[in-house]
């Protein structure tokens, strides 16, 4: 019998990835990569640091492109394939990413009026310019709807859906006014591909709507009317335009369209998902399951855990959410993480260029930065260079580096950074558990985790814990390729799916006793600066810190 296939439509913040699957093994047999044409690299952005926006447009040319070229270099890898072999489609994307539509659900920016307008874009995951309007929902969260915030860590951020909506409605009036409504990126793909974007057929993902929008079956779906008024009464009169119909990834949106399947080479009729967040279907694509934290480290993180939705699950402070069937049906999925990680690492190599015009490359300074004992540097850095999500979830805190000298090296200071990443991810770690939620494994994805030795062996030593690594390179759209193949009842459920299609790497990188014990120090004064600067809460000083940094340098250097 002919092998069947599933496809995978991974939406990141600079491109779209396009990944071919076989159903009985998880064998990626092809993908495409096409990095979106307009802005820079993607992103369109402005003299304000905070706008980060993307054109609709990529989204469509993205998915049509890859697919075919994907198909293509199946048919050269695979013996006798054909487009028919694949039986269905999943989305993941970034997010929360949601632009503005019209009365029929096609982007504004689409309208000659609205071609070159910056608000009738996509509003980008790291797009934070509705700070203030952030902080106006968590305050009156606070006062009225207290359950709210309860399930999406206690903050609502600038990264999510309702800020960025009210951003528009008082920067660019114009723009809300024309909308008929606002839809996620992971919501618009499946929509697009199945020509449901009306209102009268659009669903939405559980995955968005949750953790992103306040939504939950317990209080009616997404805010309620009159809180959303009390923000400005055109916010509450947009609630009765919101969609209706929200479903986990084990669902479809509907099947490919003849002219998508004319367009691409597939078959028309083939069920597309759900769709869902990149680090969500990730965590599928990794194998979570209860006890595995699965990091996804690329630009920023995500870092996912699910728990079985039957079990009593507390609320837990700074995370991202905890929404039921956001990952697969029957779990809590619990979202955390961290606003830039590969991107701290790109700005010291790439945007400062340390070396001046010999610049150094991230490779050479990975290795000069192996060669360096934990503690030796005398450095201490934060990872807030694009504010904190998790725990403080705070977009107003920046970057901090502290026990620099005149005979600081680069090398050391991208070490530094490196430490400051795994200290946020240690500071996860320990508040998921503080409220119940056991790790006892950690599986990392993603570029960072395949290519750097030194990050995924200081985040061991710094854990504490073995960092595991996902078999995929390409987890996010493995993890949509294989809601596809249960969409499309190729098996019959996701756990069954998973022990077929991911797998882990033999390598395992395992904590160094001795370099724990420094960076249980280091962490020490870590948290005293992440409590200083990121609480209100926090009493002291800080004058023990420089000092202690330099003994520590000081007895590793004799």
């Amino acid at each position: 019998m002919a092998s069947k296939y599933t496809i995978g439509l991974d939406y990141g913040t600079n491109s779209v990835r396009c990944l071919i699957v076989n159903i009985a093994n998880g064998a990626e047999v092809a993908a495409a990569v096409w990095g979106y044409e307009h802005g820079t690299a993607g992103v369109m952005f402005s003299r304000d640091p905070n706008l980060a926006r993307q054109h609709p447009a990529d989204y469509l040319k993205g998915a049509e492109l890859t697919i075919k070229q994907a198909l293509a270099a199946a048919r050269k890898t695979v013996k006798g394939f054909a487009a028919a072999q694949v039986i269905g489609i999943g989305v993941d994307t970034t997010g929360s990413t949601p632009l503005p539509v019209d009365a029929n659900g096609q982007p504004l920016v689409f309208q000659k009026k609205f071609a070159s307008h910056p608000a009738a874009m996509a509003w980008l995951w790291k797009d934070h310019t509705g700070v203030a309007e952030a902080a106006e929902i968590t305050a009156l969260a606070k006062k009225m709807r207290p359950q709210y915030l309860a399930k999406c860590g206690g903050t609502y951020s600038s990264e999510w859906f309702f800020s960025k909506i009210l951003k528009c409605l008082r920067a660019a009036p114009e723009v809300f006014s024309a909308a008929h409504s606002w839809i996620e990126l992971s919501d618009f793909v499946p929509a697009a591909l199945t020509d449901t974007l009306h209102p009268d057929k659009f669903v939405v993902g559980i995955c968005a709507a949750g953790h992103k929008a306040m939504y939950n079956a317990k209080w009616g779906g997404y805010p309620d009317k009159q809180f959303l008024s009390k923000l400005n009464p055109k916010l509450g009169a947009l609630r009765d335009r919101l969609p209706a119909r929200v479903l986990a990834v084990d669902s479809a949106v509907g099947t490919l369209t003849a002219d998508w399947a004319r367009r691409t080479g597939l078959s028309a009729g083939i069920p597309v998902t759900v769709g869902a967040f990149d680090a969500h279907t990730g965590a599928i694509g990794a194998g979570v399951k209860p006890g595995t934290l699965v990091k996804i480290i690329g630009t920023s993180t995500c870092d996912i855990s699910v728990r079985v939705n039957t079990a009593k699950l507390a609320d837990i402070p700074g995370v991202c959410g905890i929404v039921d069937g956001s990952v697969v049906p029957g779990y809590f999925g619990i979202e955390a993480g961290q606003s830039a990680v590969g991107d701290i690492f790109n700005w010291w190599v790439d945007y400062i260029q340390p070396g001046g015009k010999n610049a150094l490359s991230h490779r050479q300074l990975d290795e000069a930065a192996l060669k360096l004992q934990p503690g030796e540097s005398g450095l201490l850095a934060l990872d807030w260079n694009n504010g904190n999500r998790t725990i403080l979830v705070d977009q107003q805190l920046t970057g901090l580096l502290v026990g620099q000298t005149l005979y600081t090296t680069p090398a050391e200071v991208y070490r530094a950074l490196v430490e400051a990443t795994a200290y946020g991810a240690l500071t996860i770690i320990n508040r998921y558990e503080e409220f119940g939620v056991k790790i006892s494994e950690v599986v990392n994805c993603g570029g960072i985790a395949e290519k750097s030795s030194l990050v995924m062996q200081i985040y061991a030593d710094i854990t504490g814990r073995p960092m595991k690594i996902s078999r995929s390179a390409q987890t996010c759209a493995l993890g949509s390729a294989i809601a596809a193949a249960v969409v499309a009842g190729a098996h019959k459920d996701f756990a069954t799916a998973q022990k077929k299609m991911t797998g882990l790497k033999a390598k395992v990188y395992k904590p160094n006793p001795k370099a724990h014990a420094v960076y249980q120090k280091l962490y020490a004064l870590y948290k005293q600066m992440h409590d200083a600067f990121g609480t209100k809460q926090w009493k002291g000083n800080l004058h023990n810190v420089m000092k202690e940094l330099i003994a520590i340098r000081d007895s590793l250097r004799k």
